[in-house]
């Protein structure tokens, strides 16, 4: 007995036939680009994959793993680890993305959870800063990035070793010259990145969950300081699964930061997995991504910066189908 098929059951059937069609022709690495790309469509945002998301799928090599997102309607890349790699493979990591027609995401250029390195006046550790941001700036020439995520780390507390005390200045500083002290070193990076058009998003992050005694915490805080800095090269990276848990009020805080976000990061909350796996309505915050987008003439990437809800192949399928749920204007 046959039946016609329900709108959602026919748009779900064609969501997985495609999926799985990308996933035969990307096995081992070894997909066809052109003949995926004519049956695959791609997403309406720039939905950025990162390494080992697809790896049952593609294998272990980046590259593989680069062909195989494009085949699946993927536009982007993101990579934290890029400067751990090979000046060699980060020129390969390139090669390969401008081949597909895929935008770089980020980098990490400097991260610190745990330690006062902006908030106080520690200037050895100023300097190991100014450092990193301009290596960064030969890793994102070769792969093509424009922007890379500097976390400044923690709050200035009563330091717990010697060697913290000496290397940071001793007691705890006020709030207010932490904040100035944050801005006066991130206004330095600016000044290195803005002759080259290169972007800093800073990423404010959870106490709750993941990062607690994190110096940038909040949209409207990390907003603040990017007006001060008053940089082109300085911005907001706004990764929605560390502000669902900080804040909430996810849409209106967009809206409010929308001038100085430079770029966007998902991940559902509880579990950080792929979205419809939590409570944030992913279809929502990325319509309202895409329309402001439209708007303003602005364009976006989007990291996907969390793991998966299942183990090997039937994972990526799941992941793929998620975003597919929740791609606007589809």
């Amino acid at each position: 007995m046959t039946h016609e098929r329900s709108p959602v059951d026919r748009r779900q059937f064609l969501i997985t036939s495609s999926v799985l069609s990308g996933v035969a022709a990307g096995l081992a690495g070894q997909a066809n680009a052109a003949d995926a790309n004519q049956t695959t469509p791609s997403f309406n945002l720039h939905f950025a994959p990162h390494p080992g998301m697809f790896g049952a799928h593609a294998g272990a090599n980046v590259l593989d793993q680069i062909k195989f997102a494009a085949d699946q309607g993927f536009t982007a890349w993101e990579q934290n680890g890029l400067p751990n790699e090979s000046p060699q493979m980060q020129e390969k990591i390139g090669d390969t993305l401008r081949e597909r027609n895929m935008k770089m995401g980020v980098f990490v250029a400097f991260a610190s959870f745990d330690e006062p390195v902006f908030a106080a006046s520690g200037k050895d550790q100023h300097t190991e800063v100014l450092k990193q941001i301009r290596a960064a700036i030969d890793i994102a020439k070769r792969v093509g990035a424009m922007w890379f995520t500097v976390v400044p780390g923690s709050v200035d507390q009563q330091t717990a070793s010697t060697q913290q005390w000496n290397r940071y200045g001793g007691a705890r500083l006020a709030p207010g010259y932490q904040l100035a002290n944050t801005i006066e070193l991130l206004r330095r990076c600016a000044e290195i990145l803005e002759p080259h058009g290169l972007i800093m998003v800073l990423e404010p992050l959870n106490w709750y969950a993941n990062h607690g005694g994190v110096f940038l915490q909040r949209s409207d805080q990390a907003y603040a300081i990017c007006k001060a800095v008053d940089s082109p090269s300085c911005k907001i990276l706004f990764d929605i699964y560390h502000q669902q848990i900080t804040e909430g009020n996810l849409i209106p805080n967009i809206e409010r930061c929308w001038d100085e976000i430079g770029y966007f990061q998902a991940g559902d909350n509880p579990g950080r997995k792929e979205p419809g796996t939590g409570e944030i309505n992913y279809g929502n915050v990325f319509q309202k991504i895409h329309d402001k987008s439209k708007e303003t003439g602005r364009d976006f990437i989007v990291g996907m910066e969390h793991g998966k809800s299942k183990p090997g192949k039937e994972g990526e399928v799941a992941l793929i189908e998620a975003y597919r749920r929740v791609n606007p204007g589809a």
